[in-house]
């Protein structure tokens, strides 16, 4: 079998899932935030696996997708942002209009197992699970912001593949709709709760301030906002699966200098210095730089946090000299730099990333600049530890996401669209609960062929998924 499995995704129908209690008033126009503006250039892609379906084949209906679409269109009606269209003000800016024109729902299949497609199929193969599809040039109007796929696997699997544009939402968005999709199905009341839809902190903020992380933030914008076109480097991406026993072998070598340490932190480092020494035109530069993309809902304190839909993540760099991380210590000095900078993170430094485009809007005649590659035009890591509920270390609000018959998912996927350029790594909760992490890296094609030899990476006994049979 190729690195391409040979059982292709056939998808044989579409339908349109639309709230089942119209938004009032009708036409009603959502504003969108600076923060979604600059993130306009990315798309947001999340594939849940299960190996036996996890929909009831008793219900209202015949078919198990017609009884979870009873649910779908009762909670959509919470969720006006996902069923409304993109439209443009006066001025060029994005809103959103509230038409209830609905969701679109792709139904396909594909003739092998699911645990073959997780061992054997590849990011190519895995991107025809989900919708990839670029907002359309002029009038958007008629088309789906987000778009979801079920695809069903022989002997039983399933994947539910959810795709959306960043302008509309960050991952934990993703996340948290899913999970109160899957809680209001089983009854759950928490799936019933209304989410929050925006943030009045965004408009009654401070006056300007500035921060050594704020400036960074701004100097990192600045560099980006002018990016006019995607880098033509063909990219690859593998998955690893960390144990809970190698992440703790691994934390304990760094415990001296960092006691307090997390997995997020000490992988973020580890990949990153393996991955300097993959790209040999900058191993020997005297600074390093990596772009750190953390979740701000509890920063920003927004009331009920795990409520909020929209886009709340942050973005800052952090800058290490060569000497630092190539000494013998490096590994350890790394996590620390990494943990202190996630842990200076402040309100006033996501202010100060709002003021700025803001500024910059000023100087366009009302408009806001054109969208920033946030993802990748530097190693770019984001944090999705969050998701992870601290009062229960063996569950997340990924792999808690079950349906009536409590299947919980046996992997979930994470892709950012056009992360093109230096690489992108992602470390979210694994199914194995507690400190175990799954890390997703999006390299240049042959740099991820190297990272998945690199023997510090092997060492931590890694399970592949989704990566080709690497």
């Amino acid at each position: 079998m190729s690195k391409s499995i040979q059982n292709k995704v056939n998808v044989h129908s579409r339908l349109t899932v639309v709230s089942s209690t119209p938004t009032e008033p009708i036409g009603r126009i959502c504003t969108l935030t600076p923060i979604d503006h600059i993130m306009s250039a990315h798309t947001v892609h999340v594939i849940y696996y299960y190996r036996t379906s996890p929909w009831s084949k008793q219900g209202r209906y015949a078919m198990d997708l017609d009884n979870v679409r009873v649910s779908l269109s009762e909670l959509l009606s919470k969720y006006p942002r996902m069923t409304g269209r993109l439209v443009r003000d006066e001025h060029g800016k994005w809103e959103v209009k509230y038409n209830d024109a609905g969701v679109r729902m792709f139904k396909a299949n594909v003739e092998i197992s699911v645990d073959e497609w997780l061992r054997f199929g590849g990011e190519f193969d895995e991107r025809d699970l989900t919708v990839w599809e670029d907002m359309p040039d002029g009038d958007p109007t008629s088309w789906s912001p987000f778009q979801m796929q079920v695809t069903e696997f022989e002997g039983g699997g399933l994947a539910i593949g959810i795709s959306f544009s960043h302008m509309l939402a960050d991952p934990t968005s993703a996340f948290l709709f899913y999970k109160s999709w899957t809680d209001a199905e089983r009854g759950d009341p928490a799936g019933h709760h209304p989410p929050i839809l925006s943030l009045p902190q965004l408009d009654n903020r401070p006056p300007n301030t500035t921060s050594e992380n704020s400036s960074t933030t701004i100097k990192y914008l600045q560099k980006n906002s002018k990016l006019t076109s995607v880098c033509s480097t063909k990219m690859a991406t593998c998955s690893f699966k960390f144990s809970n026993t190698m992440i703790k072998q691994g934390l304990s070598k760094v415990v001296n200098k960092c006691p307090n340490a997390t997995p997020f932190e000490y992988l973020t480092a580890l990949f990153w210095l393996q991955i300097i020494k993959l790209k040999t035109l900058n191993a020997h530069l005297s600074t390093h730089s990596i772009s750190l993309c953390v979740d701000a809902r509890k920063v920003l304190d927004v009331p009920l946090p795990k409520k909020f839909f929209g886009n709340a993540s942050h973005f800052s760099q952090l800058c290490i000299q060569n000497e630092m991380l190539m000494g013998d210590n490096g590994l350890a000095e790394a996590v620390k730099c990494v943990h202190h900078h996630v842990n200076g993170i402040t309100k006033d430094d996501i202010f100060s990333m709002i003021d700025w485009v803001e500024s910059a809007r000023d100087g366009l005649n009302g408009v806001y600049p054109k969208a920033a590659q946030m993802y990748g035009p530097e190693l770019t890591s984001v944090n999705l530890e969050h998701l992870i509920n601290p009062k229960d270390e063996v569950g997340s609000l990924v792999y808690e996401a079950r349906f009536r018959n409590n299947e919980k998912p046996i992997h979930v996927s994470y892709h950012v669209g056009k992360a093109e350029g230096a690489g992108l790594i992602i470390v979210a909760p694994s199914p194995d609960g507690g400190l175990a992490r799954t890390v997703t890296v999006t390299l240049p094609e042959e740099e991820v062929v190297k990272l998945c030899d690199d023997p510090v990476i092997m060492e931590m006994a890694p399970t592949m998924v989704v990566s080709g049979r690497r």
